[in-house]
């Protein structure tokens, strides 16, 4: 069966997006506040970017990133009104002795970062295939925290992605605004990415 195109016609990948990185609220006066519902939508969408990338190797990837926004969610849920940012969230979770969604938290910044590594070192460096661009990205932040059992589908799926001129193609027509909109994209989720390592590293906020 063909997959459906993950554009509309004229448009790009990111015209699809429920939620763009850049329309996740931060609150300057808060800490640097990050809105969590929207940064959760945000992070779904950009978990369809490994359907795009086609292989059933990248399946694993996309679960454990899933998989961890389901924890945060499920927080949320619990209770809303203590959770109304990711760092509200972190704080009010961790004072119950508890860190299932902190947890996920960190393990989903450290899949977004690696992500947005990836993409950031392809389209920085045109002549450069996604697989080089993926390896040189998960051996910057997700091997080091990945045991023997892991490492290895990780790696497969580093392996299995795709030529670079066709993953591109995949994104829309207009490879011009296909670049600008991946490079606004990626400015905006390197910066939560940043504000969320800076906060989870804390030591008040470890468990």
């Amino acid at each position: 069966m063909a997959q459906p195109q993950a554009y509309p016609p004229g448009g790009t990948f990111f015209d699809n997006a429920k939620r763009s990185f850049a329309n996740v609220p931060i609150n300057n006066s808060k800490d640097n506040a990050i809105a969590t519902t929207e940064f959760l939508e945000a992070a779904e969408s950009l978990t369809r970017l490994f359907d795009v990338l086609g292989s059933v190797a990248f399946k694993p990837v996309s679960n454990d990133m899933t998989g961890n926004i389901k924890k945060v969610r499920d927080r949320q849920l619990q209770a809303p009104m203590e959770s109304e940012t990711l760092q509200e969230l972190v704080q009010n979770e961790l004072k119950t002795k508890k860190h299932v969604a902190t947890e996920g938290l960190v393990w989903l910044t450290r899949g977004l970062d690696f992500t947005a590594q990836a993409l950031r070192k392809n389209l920085t460096n045109p002549d450069e295939e996604l697989s080089v661009s993926f390896r040189d990205a998960y051996g910057n932040t997700l091997k080091q925290f990945h045991g023997m059992l892991i490492k290895p589908i990780f790696s497969a799926a580093m392996s299995a992605t795709p030529y670079r001129k066709d993953f591109y193609a995949k994104l829309g027509d207009d490879q011009t605004r296909v670049n600008k909109e991946l490079g606004d994209w990626l400015s905006a989720l390197e910066e939560r990415v940043n504000i969320l390592k800076e906060f989870l590293g804390r030591k008040e906020n470890k468990w």
